[in-house]
């Protein structure tokens, strides 16, 4: 009997040690709660977050006494003593400053933002749920130094610092330490397939080069997104928006946005999450009727090349075509058109999903994940042409093994392109579908004829004559909604052969592994982290992207780094702290070199910190700069590895009668610049003899990409004067091997120089015009700076606002041919202004955004910009007896339409209504 009773009080004191419980709240000084809040046992990793009340329950394997912390972003964290067993704590939180808010990405390990040793912006749970913007990734705009260019509703183009197209490869984007660039394009597509809402902890983002620990594309700012823990954020939350968008081109359209995250600790050793995400709205409708700069500027100028019209960028000299026909002028007719919205639906969705298991075996810091993420959708991106991503899918698979020291991950990010097609190819072959070049051309050239030699009885004017022959070339031709036009068009973009199609095919993917080891916690003289990284490429886009035409195409990269950081005490209130990193990586394709990093932190007291950094970074040359062999219809793109010169091989009929062959290899050996053959035409033009002409024309030949090199300088503050927080930088970039693309012409017979063959080909138009991938020899600088104020006005508003200057140094002129696509304004203004607690549960922030006019340049077309300013606003209500928090806000809400980019459809309004239940 006595031993069953000793067993009884030996199970009944395990249940009492394994069932010790606390509850409480976390509040801030004004008694609001705050939802969210870690509570954890301090030593342990054991702990909680306050639910949308500011509640918490915890329920651990601990006898008291032991000491319970509650903290959160923008508070000071607080403790309290455990001593016995259903205690109940109610922690309250003095609310701190911008400057205590924690960041990982500048280092790579915790350290306050006001220590950081580079600029940083950080967009964390009180700015997303505060957010005018339609969602968080939208709400980036508002921090400085960024700009984000709109493609279409759901792809959005984040850049820092200039030099971007929406192939935006030289910015980075990791959600939780995954790289989310697509395989296929080899740059980040917004958050198409990207983050809930309701799983997002913070965002990150560093606007200068990070190269230094980062690796070969953190080359103009990178993008740090982290999830919540499931250990540490349990429970169902999920949010429902409702609104309309509105466009002058477009009407109003309905928008729906929902998305639902449900997380479970099982025990201190395992727990899971699950994130769904669905986005549906009408695309912004691109319909600029507008001639590009090369051809006419109306439909009825003969050579009318519309921005948003496609099928007209097929066009000919009617009288060389004509055959030396003395009744035909000598100009340039283009084929007529269709308009972009009988090519699209303008169907905008997003459709994503994830979901981890993470266990931790010792119930400790360490801990195993695997995490999974898959996403479709359908959206608009513009590159060369305008292209419909339809159906377009991207999943990632990643396992992480990691502690407080180190990480060691290895992760596959697949794409497939689904139903993707380019519209400016659909248009031009359903153009070929009705009739072919010849017989259209054909058409047009003998009814103008004819009119001329039988004296043109009518007397029409030569505007009439080419309106005469324009109509009976099209006589017939499918009408957008006819039953030929819409089975051409179906027959058109399921074809991926270009000269007949515009589908793209793709299911390229990547490899990639990285780990990090900080030995801080072995020895307290210095810090000392060392990583690496490796990369494997597989290209396979059937050949509609890439020459991958037999098989893909793979290649690898790898990088190693290391770390040295300290932090000296030079008196009470004076610390530096010194930080030095350096970092190898080599390409298959190219030398290994170096990217070093210096940085000094100089804290004066605890309200003034003055930082410096001189830093060097890199960028490979992408997929696509080196492996695409693309007829983009006004150029051919020609990537320029060594072994894809050769593999990308046409055959031309000439306007001499012969046939000829020549491979992508004629663009970096036998060329001449496309402006000095500009100028040649426009001479001969004007009647200038051939050899007098043959002078102006200069070799192209570009040189084969090597690896682009940024030196950056960086000096910055961070302070609190008063009640107003500072953050003010200065940088300035040198630029060495630029990449981008540059246009040159290739005659199909002769070699360039000979002054004979090749200018006879030139004087001919027997050329074909190739993009090629190449280094400029040019000084390219950029330099500028940002300063941002915060502080509260009015008994308690939040005020913000902020400067950016960025400006370009690069002589054009000197180098016609070479593009930068420099893309940003010179100076833009950003403001804020809100309450979270105007009254009890209800709140409002307000947000306005003004840019400078700046010239945009980009394949696809140049032009400018003009300055435009937007308002966005919402207004919140929390219930906390249902968990929930209703929001009604408008973006653009004076209703000012304008664009980012030439041939994107003119941003609207958006007028929305959102639930939000946080049952954390």
């Amino acid at each position: 009997m006595r031993s069953i009773l000793s067993i009884l009080l030996l199970f009944v004191c395990s249940i009492t040690y394994s069932q010790t419980t606390i509850s409480g709240s976390v509040v801030d000084n004004n008694s609001q709660p705050i939802p969210g809040a870690n509570v954890i046992v301090v030593g342990t990793s054991s702990g909680t977050s306050t639910d949308f009340d500011g509640n918490f329950t915890l329920t651990l394997d601990q006898n008291p006494p032991f000491t319970l912390q509650a903290s959160s972003i923008g508070f000071t964290s607080t403790s309290e003593q455990v001593n016995e067993n259903n205690q109940v704590i109610n922690f309250i939180l003095e609310e701190g400053t911008s400057l205590d808010e924690v960041v990982i990405s500048a280092s790579r390990t915790p350290e306050r933002i006001f220590e950081s040793p580079v600029t940083v912006e950080r967009f964390g749970l009180k700015e997303i749920k505060n957010t005018a913007s339609a969602d968080f990734y939208d709400g980036l705009e508002n921090l400085k130094g960024v700009d984000v260019n709109t493609n279409s509703l759901t792809f959005k183009a984040i850049n820092t610092r200039g030099f971007a197209t929406f192939a935006n490869t030289r910015f980075m984007q990791l959600v939780d330490g995954m790289d989310n660039s697509t395989p296929a394009l080899n740059f980040p597509i917004g958050n198409l397939v990207g983050m809930n809402e309701t799983d997002v902890q913070s965002v990150e983002l560093l606007p200068g080069a990070a190269s230094a620990l980062y690796g070969a594309n953190a080359f103009n700012g990178i993008l740090f997104m982290r999830s919540k823990s499931p250990f540490d954020h349990t429970g169902i939350s999920g949010y429902y928006k409702q609104g309309i968008t509105s466009q002058d081109a477009a009407g109003d359209n309905t928008y729906r946005d929902a998305g639902i995250r449900v997380a479970h600790k099982f025990s201190e050793k395992f727990a899971a999450k699950v994130n769904f995400g669905w986005l549906k709205g009408t695309d912004w409708v691109a319909n600029n009727m507008q001639g590009k700069p090369e051809g006419g500027a109306t439909r009825a100028s003969t050579d009318y090349d519309g921005y948003n019209v496609y099928g007209d960028e097929v066009s000919t000299n009617i009288h060389d075509a004509s055959g030396g026909l003395g009744v035909i002028p000598d100009v340039v007719v283009s084929r007529t058109g269709y308009n972009e919205t009988d090519l699209t639906d303008y169907n905008a969705e997003s459709v994503k999903a994830d979901w981890g298991l993470y266990y931790r075996p010792w119930a400790s810091d360490f801990e195993i994940q695997y995490v999974g993420k898959v996403g479709t959708g359908s959206t608009i991106y513009q590159g060369t042409n305008r292209y419909y991503i339809d159906n377009f899918t991207q999943q990632q698979h990643k396992i992480e093994v990691r502690n407080d020291n180190f990480f060691l991950r290895g992760y596959v990010v697949a794409d497939k392109a689904g139903d993707s097609y380019d519209m400016v190819f659909t248009g031009i072959n359903i153009n070929r579908a009705f009739k072919s070049d010849e017989d259209w051309f054909g058409d047009y050239i003998a009814t103008y004829a004819g009119i001329e030699l039988s004296g043109n009885p009518q007397g029409l004017t030569d505007e009439q004559k080419h309106a005469a022959a324009r109509a009976i070339a099209d006589n017939g031709r499918f009408a957008p909604g006819s039953k030929q036009f819409n089975n051409a068009f179906n027959r058109v973009i399921q074809d991926p052969d270009f000269s007949k199609g515009s589908q793209f095919k793709d299911a390229s993917k990547y490899y990639h592994a990285d780990g990090n080891y900080n030995f801080s916690h072995l020895w307290d003289a210095i810090e000392v982290q060392v990583g690496g990284s490796y990369r494997r490429y597989s290209l396979n886009s059937s050949g509609t992207i890439y020459t991958d035409y037999n098989e893909a195409i793979e290649y690898s990269e790898f990088g190693m780094y290391t770390q040295l950081q300290k932090q000296l005490e030079l008196n009470e209130s004076l610390k530096l702290k010194l930080t030095g990193s350096l970092r190898y990586d080599k390409s298959e394709f190219f030398d290994g070199f170096f990217s070093p990093r210096i940085s000094a932190g100089l804290t004066v007291n605890e309200n003034h910190n003055i930082r410096a950094s001189y830093q060097t970074g890199f960028r490979n040359p992408t997929t696509q700069d080196l492996f695409i062999g693309l007829d983009a219809g006004r150029a051919i793109l020609v990537g320029s590895a060594p072994t894809n010169l050769d593999r990308y091989v046409r055959t031309y009929d000439a306007n001499d009668g012969n046939r000829y062959t020549q491979s992508g290899a004629a663009a970096y050996n036998n060329s001449y610049t496309q402006s000095s053959v500009l100028a040649f035409e426009a001479a001969r033009k004007t009647g200038t003899p051939l050899a007098e002409a043959s002078q102006l024309l200069r070799v192209g030949n570009s040189n084969i990409v090597e690896p682009e090199q940024v030196t950056s300088f960086e000096v910055g503050y961070r302070g609190k004067l008063n009640s107003t927080i500072i953050d003010l930088s200065l940088y300035y970039n040198k630029y060495k091997d630029f990449i981008s693309g540059e246009n040159v012409i290739a005659p199909l017979y002769g070699q360039v120089g000979d002054n004979a063959l090749s200018v006879d080909a030139i004087d001919s138009d027997d050329y074909i015009t190739y993009q090629t991938y190449t280094n400029s020899d040019a000084d390219i600088n950029s330099y500028g700076g940002s300063i941002g104020l915060s502080t509260k006005v009015l008994n308690g508003f939040d005020l913000g606002v902020n400067y950016t200057y960025t400006k370009q140094d690069f002589d054009q002129a000197a180098f016609p041919d070479f593009r930068t696509n420099f893309n940003t304004p010179e100076h833009k203004v950003k403001a804020s202004f809100g309450k979270t607690d105007l009254f009890k549960n209800f709140g409002f922030n307000v947000a306005w955004r003004w840019s400078d006019d700046y010239y945009w340049q980009a394949t696809f077309g140049d032009g400018d910009i003009p300055a435009y300013h937007t308002l966005d606003a919402q207004l919140n209500y929390r219930v906390p007896k249902i968990k929930s928090s209703f929001k009604v806000g408008a973006t653009n809400i004076l209703g000012d339409e304008y664009f980012t980019a030439i041939g994107t459809g003119y941003i609207g309004s958006m007028y929305y209504v959102s639930w939000t239940i946080n049952n954390l």
